[in-house]
């Protein structure tokens, strides 16, 4: 599995995990048809920007969200 590269604008297309994942990067703002772009990934956590904000997930979470 690789990572979208840092500043390419991906869409979201599928989000994985429990339904207790799924509502938690929801609540984040990831939403399958949304936009979403890698800031930075570093030590591996990784800062994205979602509607209009910086969040930063650990690598497990962003591997759940399928672009």
């Amino acid at each position: 599995m690789v990572f979208a590269n840092a500043g390419e604008e991906q869409i979201i297309k599928k989000i994985g995990g429990s339904d207790e994942v799924k509502r938690h990067l929801e609540n984040l703002g990831f939403t399958v048809g949304g936009s979403v772009t890698i800031v930075n990934s570093l030590a591996g956590n990784v800062i994205v920007k979602v509607k209009e904000s910086r969040v930063a997930i650990n690598e497990d979470m962003a591997r759940r969200i399928m672009v």
